[in-house]
């Protein structure tokens, strides 16, 4: 059975690769995916420790608190994804690229 370690483990990979697909790519949706990627990571890593350690805490702690601030991330990546996808084609539409070191709409 998979312990708390190996929970922290994929969320770590998980956020360590979108982390490098942010940095390391120019395409504005592969860096959207990789920001998608890192929240997942995150959620992962939240679950895996209210479930793991809300017993521990006794009465006081919420055991569905790992859960909750999971829902509210998928929610904030849900809006996020939308909108920077929104952005994405309002870009192209204007400039015809979605390469992030092309895209200098501050410019005149």
């Amino acid at each position: 059975m998979p312990g708390l370690a190996h929970f922290v483990i994929l969320g770590a990979a998980l956020f360590c690769i979108g982390t490098f697909g942010a940095l390391a790519r120019r395409n504005a949706v592969v860096v959207l995916m990789s920001i998608e990627l890192m929240l997942n990571g995150l959620n992962i890593t939240f679950v895996a420790f209210n479930r793991y350690l809300a017993p521990t805490f006794g009465l006081s702690a919420s055991p569905w608190a790992g859960q909750v601030f999971a829902l509210f991330i998928i929610a904030v990546a849900a809006a996020e994804a939308a909108l920077g996808l929104a952005i994405i084609i309002a870009i192209y539409r204007l400039r015809h690229t979605v390469q992030v070191d092309q895209i200098d709409l501050m410019r005149g």
